[in-house]
C-alpha cells in the first residue's frame, strides 16, 4: 500500500512538471527584440499562442501574428538586399573610383601634349607652323576621338597625318612651282619608298597604336566591370527565397528565442540559394580579371601612354628636321616620279620663303621646353603619372582579390555574426526549426547545384536574364582585353593581313622591331598621266580578272562545240 501511494506521488509530480513545460511561454522577450528592430505591431501576444495560422515559420506554439509574419517577411526581404549592397560595396566603389581617376588622367595627358606642342611649335617653327596647324589639330582630335570609343583606325588615321604633313611641306620647301592637288596625291603615293620622315612614322606608330589600344580599353574594362557589379548587386528575389529568408532570419522571434543566431550551414544554404545566379557570374568574371591584369601591365610597361605622349613632340619635330635635311633628294625624287611642276612665277628667293623657313626649321631638344602652362602642366601631369603608377600596383591588387568574388558572396554574408552564429557550438543555433544542429550537407555554388536545396526551391531552368546579359559583356570585355594585351584593336582587325592578324595594333607581342632601311636610291617609274608608280614588269592580273577570262575561254568552247 505505501508503495502504491509513493508510485501515485511520483506520477503527480510527473504530471505537475509536464505542465509546467506545456504551459505557454512568456512572448515579452519577443516584444521587446521586435520594438529594438523598429516593428511597432499593433498586437503582440503576452504569451505563445497557437500558430496554426503560419505560413512561413514551424507551426506550433508560437509569439507571431499573422500581421507580425508578413512584416518578417517584408524586412527579411530588406535586410538580404542592404546586406548584399553592403557586401559588394567595395567592389564597386573600387571600379567607380578608379575608372574615373585614370579617364580624367587620360584625357587631360591629351590636353596637355597637344597645348604643349602647339606652344613648343609656334616658338620653335613660327609662321610656317601656324598656317599649317590644323594638320596637328587634327591629330590630336582623331586620338581624342578614339580614346573617347570613336571609330577610329589608329593605323590609318597615323598614315595620314605623316601623308599631310609630307604635303604641306613638300609645298613650302618648293614654292616656286605650282603644285596642284593631283600633284600633291601623285606624292602621296610614294610616301613609302621615299621615307622623308626617316624611320619616325614607322616607330611612333607602333608605340601610339599599342599605347592608346591598352589605355582605351583598360578604362572601358573598368567601366564594364563597374556596370555587371552595379546590375549583378541588384539581386532579383523570387517568393521562395523571400520565405527561405524569413524563416531563417526572424522565425526564432516566432519560436520566443529572438536572440537564437542561425547556424553557419543553414545559412549559406539559403544564400547560395537565393544567389544561385550571381554565382554563374564567377567563371568570366574570373577571366575577365585575368584578362585586366594582363592589360595593366602594359600600362607599366616601356609603351605606357605616358612615356609616348610626353615626347611626341620632340619625335614629330625630328621627323620635320629629317625632311628637311633630305628635302633636295625628296624633291629630286618625286620630281622623276611625279613630272616637273610648272613654276608658278616667282623665285624662292623672290617670295622669301626660304629664309623664313630656314630660320625657324630648327631642331630642338626637351632642355629646350619654355617654362610657359603648358610645361608645368606636363611637369605636373609627370607627378601625377608617378602617383599614377602605384594606383597601376593598387588596382591589380583589389582585382586579384576580386576573383571569385560573386561565388563567394555567401561565405561573405554568412561570415562573422550578422547573420549566422559567431563563437556558439552547432548544436546553439537556430536551424530552421528549433535550436539544435544543423545536418543537411552544404550545397555547391551555381544554379543547377540548387536542384536539391533543402532551404530554397530554385527552377534550375529558368536563368536569370540579367545575370546572362552581363556574363557576355564580360565575354566580349574579355576578347577585347586579350586583343589589347597584343597589340590588336578588335575593331580593325584586317581578315587580309594574315601575317599579323591584326588591323589597328602593331601585331607584336613586345618591343616591336624597326627598320633601319635607306631609301631606295632607284626613283619610282610612274605613267604618264602621272596617276602613281607602277611595277617595272607587266602588270599582274586580278584573280576576278583570271576568272572572267577563264569563263570567257569556257563559252567560247562550248560555243565552238556545239557548231
Amino acid at each position: 500500500m505505501v508503495r502504491l501511494d509513493s508510485v501515485v506521488r511520483a506520477l503527480c509530480v510527473l504530471c505537475v512538471a509536464a505542465g509546467l513545460e506545456l504551459r505557454a511561454r512568456n512572448c515579452s522577450e519577443v516584444r521587446d527584440a521586435s520594438a529594438g528592430r523598429g516593428f511597432s505591431f499593433a498586437h503582440v501576444p503576452l504569451q505563445e499562442i497557437s500558430g496554426e495560422h503560419l505560413r512561413v515559420c514551424p507551426q506550433g506554439n508560437t509569439c507571431c501574428t499573422p500581421e507580425m509574419e508578413d512584416a518578417f517577411g517584408q524586412q527579411s526581404k530588406q535586410e538580404f538586399l542592404s546586406l548584399v549592397d553592403e557586401t559588394s560595396h567595395n567592389l564597386r566603389s573600387t571600379f567607380v573610383s578608379r575608372h574615373q581617376r585614370f579617364d580624367e588622367f587620360f584625357r587631360e595627358l591629351l590636353e596637355n601634349t597637344e597645348r604643349s606642342l602647339n606652344e613648343m611649335f609656334v616658338r620653335t617653327y613660327g609662321k610656317p607652323y601656324m598656317q599649317n596647324s590644323e594638320v596637328f589639330e587634327n591629330l590630336f582630335a582623331e586620338l581624342k576621338r578614339y580614346y573617347t570609343g570613336g571609330n577610329v583606325n589608329l593605323e590609318e588615321m597615323l598614315n595620314d597625318f605623316w601623308t599631310r604633313l609630307l604635303e604641306r611641306m613638300f609645298t613650302l620647301l618648293n614654292s616656286q612651282y605650282v603644285i596642284t592637288e593631283d600633284y600633291l596625291e601623285c606624292i602621296s603615293k610614294y610616301m613609302d619608298q621615299l621615307k622623308p620622315f626617316g624611320d619616325v612614322p614607322k616607330k611612333l606608330k607602333a608605340q601610339v597604336t599599342r599605347a592608346f589600344i591598352a589605355a582605351r580599353t583598360f578604362v572601358q574594362g573598368l567601366s564594364v566591370g563597374r556596370e555587371v557589379a552595379q546590375r549583378v548587386s541588384k539581386v532579383n528575389s523570387t517568393p521562395s527565397c523571400i520565405r527561405a529568408l524569413t524563416k531563417l532570419l526572424y522565425c526564432p522571434f516566432c519560436h520566443g528565442v529572438p536572440a537564437l543566431k542561425p547556424c553557419r550551414n543553414y545559412c549559406l544554404n539559403v544564400m547560395k540559394g537565393c544567389l544561385a545566379n550571381q554565382a554563374d557570374l564567377d567563371l568570366e568574371w574570373n577571366q575577365y580579371i585575368d584578362a585586366m591584369l594582363l592589360v595593366a601591365q602594359r600600362l607599366e610597361g616601356p609603351f605606357n601612354i605616358e612615356s609616348v605622349m610626353d615626347p611626341i613632340d620632340v619625335k614629330i619635330s625630328e621627323a620635320i628636321m629629317n625632311m628637311q635635311d633630305n628635302s633636295g633628294e625628296v624633291s629630286y625624287r618625286v620630281f622623276q616620279g611625279c613630272g616637273q611642276p610648272k613654276p608658278s612665277g616667282m623665285t624662292r628667293s623672290t617670295r622669301g620663303v626660304p629664309d623664313v623657313f630656314n630660320a625657324r626649321f630648327r631642331p630642338y631638344s626637351p632642355e629646350e621646353r619654355p617654362t610657359t602652362a603648358a610645361g608645368t602642366s606636363l611637369d605636373r601631369l609627370r607627378t601625377i603619372w608617378n602617383d599614377m603608377q602605384h594606383s597601376v600596383v593598387d588596382i591589380k591588387e583589389k582585382l586579384k582579390r576580386s576573383k571569385k568574388f560573386w561565388s563567394g558572396l555567401p561565405e561573405d554574408m554568412c561570415a562573422g555574426d550578422r547573420i549566422s552564429l559567431g563563437n556558439v557550438t552547432e548544436e546553439e543555433c537556430w536551424n530552421g526549426h528549433t535550436r539544435g544542429r544543423y545536418f543537411p550537407e552544404v550545397q555547391k555554388d551555381g544554379l543547377t547545384n540548387q536542384v536539391n536545396n533543402p532551404e530554397v526551391s530554385v527552377d534550375i531552368t529558368r536563368p536569370d536574364t540579367v545575370i546572362r546579359q552581363q556574363i557576355m559583356a564580360l565575354r566580349v570585355m574579355t576578347n577585347k582585353l586579350r586583343n589589347a594585351y597584343n597589340g590588336n584593336d578588335i575593331y580593325f582587325q584586317d581578315s587580309s593581313d594574315e601575317g599579323s592578324g591584326s588591323g589597328s595594333g602593331s601585331g607584336c607581342t613586345d618591343v616591336c622591331p624597326t627598320e633601319t632601311d635607306s631609301p631606295s636610291s632607284e626613283a619610282p617609274v610612274v605613267e604618264a598621266g602621272r596617276s602613281g608608280p607602277v611595277e617595272d614588269s607587266a602588270r599582274l592580273l586580278l584573280p576576278c580578272e583570271i576568272l572572267l577570262a577563264a569563263t570567257l575561254l569556257s563559252a567560247l568552247a562550248l560555243h565552238h562545240h556545239l557548231r
